[in-house]
């Protein structure tokens, strides 16, 4: 019975998560850098981002994608995961990256793009200077 309980509880939270994988491309010094992603296009998500998870795959990542290109704030609370952000422009251009350390205090640093950016691609602290991402480089979004 408990285990039939358990099974129930595990079904009915998988169907309260969203969880919509893109694949989009990086292309860095002419090379293309593949990335799978979950998007976070919604509040809620935004709010949520990368909070509490333990780990990221090497090759995986969170897009997040705003209704308009504006500077952007991040912070990292309750993440637990050192993180790369890379915002990236209306245009697909990467306009800044940071190197985000967790945060579990109420007082967290709060990163501010250096240039308005609609999407910004959180991946693994040292993702881009292992793959040679740098600002310029352009983002590609499978459709």
């Amino acid at each position: 019975m408990i285990k039939k309980l358990i099974f129930i509880m595990v079904l009915l939270l998988a169907g309260c998560t969203k969880s919509e994988w893109s694949t989009v491309t990086l292309l860095a010094d002419g090379k293309e850098i593949p990335v799978q992603v979950e998007i976070a296009d919604e509040a809620a998500e935004w709010q949520q981002g990368l909070m509490f998870r333990e780990e990221l795959g090497a090759d995986k990542g969170m897009l997040f994608i705003f209704g308009e290109e504006m500077t952007q704030r991040f912070w990292m609370k309750n993440t637990l995961i050192p993180l790369d952000m890379v915002f990236i422009d209306a245009d697909n251009v990467i306009v800044d990256i940071q190197e985000a350390e967790p945060c579990r205090t109420e007082s967290c640093i709060v990163y501010v793009s250096a240039a308005p950016a609609q999407y910004v691609l959180e991946v693994n602290k040292g993702f881009s200077k292992e793959n040679g991402i740098n600002v310029g480089d352009l983002l590609i979004l499978e459709k």
